[in-house]
């Protein structure tokens, strides 16, 4: 079982899925299939040896088969039966001496998952690091471009370490939690506005059915990416950022009051679960007014009680 036959093939599981999940990273833009400016030499000019998807693409199998009709004399038909590890709308492998942004991507998070073995890969984390790796590689420095592979890990490494126990099942019910997260969410749309709580609650809808993917990715398959990075220009730069995180999700529901007010169970879901398009300005404006407000009540609880 630790023969290094089983770790690869190990591996190899952990890849496949790391494989599926980057081709298919932000399919509206078209930066993650496009190729970088900066690919790694010794990979790319290995005649496709050392390129990780090499590692879990299918073959080609060739067979044939024997058909008789009656007496008749027997036919043997060539056929080929292509199992492709590629599906519609999944992004293609380039020529040889290039390589697609979202090869870089794949290889960092199989260097992440080798690292944190304890951890490993968990479906969501090349949402998380899709925004940090294409905000380093559009930088308008070329130097900064050229390191963005490196700087990106360093990020996307020190972010996991705040928010990995999101992504540890065990975990979920402790305070850093995804379900102590969840409930500090209602409780936060409970004190704002309690009829749109009540509604929910009298729907049972519960926060696991929308903020579950909310707060796990940090909204980052709520919006297109450039309104995604900056809601976490916002976000990184709040020393209570993950505070803050609650404050904005609680803002997405309380633009959306009169929906939920007025509609349905199924409705409502479909509205939480496909949050419209929206001007991330007012959002934001309206966490930082919840935050505002947050604050102003506790100093005056601690001046009551203090």
């Amino acid at each position: 079982p630790d023969s290094s036959w089983s770790t690869y093939f190990k591996d190899n599981e952990v890849l496949l899925q790391i494989d599926k999940d980057v081709r298919r990273l932000c399919p509206d833009i078209s930066f993650f299939q496009s190729a970088t400016e900066f690919p790694c030499p010794e990979i790319v000019n290995s005649n496709g040896v050392k390129r990780l998807h090499k590692r879990v693409e299918q073959s080609v199998l060739k067979y044939s088969t024997l058909e008789r009709r009656g007496l008749g004399v027997a036919k043997l038909s060539n056929e080929i039966h292509r199992s492709d590890s590629l599906s519609c709308g999944d992004y293609a492998p380039l020529s040889e001496g290039c390589e697609a942004h979202w090869e870089v991507v794949e290889r960092m998070l199989f260097l992440y998952a080798k690292l944190n073995p304890g951890q490993g890969y968990v479906q969501g984390m090349n949402e998380i690091i899709g925004p940090i790796y294409h905000t380093f590689a559009i930088d308008a420095d070329k130097e900064y471009r050229q390191h963005a592979e490196a700087d990106c890990f360093f990020c996307f490494t020190n972010l996991m370490a705040e928010i990995r126990d999101f992504f540890i099942r065990t975990l979920d019910e402790t305070e850093s939690g995804i379900n102590y997260m969840m409930s500090k969410l209602c409780d936060c749309v409970k004190r704002n506005d309690p009829a749109v709580w009540t509604q929910l609650a009298r729907q049972e809808l519960r926060p696991q059915y929308y903020s579950f993917r909310w707060l796990t990715l940090l909204l980052s398959q709520e919006f297109s990416l450039p309104d995604v990075e900056r809601i976490w220009d916002s976000l990184f730069a709040d020393p209570q950022r993950f505070e803050f995180l609650i404050y904005i999700c609680c803002a997405m529901i309380l633009l959306v009051r009169e929906n939920l007010l007025s509609g349905d169970f199924a409705s409502n879901v479909k509205l939480l679960q496909s949050f419209p398009p929206m001007d991330v300005s007012l959002i934001l404006n309206k966490a930082v007014e919840i935050s505002n407000s947050h604050c102003s009540q506790h100093t005056t609880f601690l001046q009551k009680h203090f």
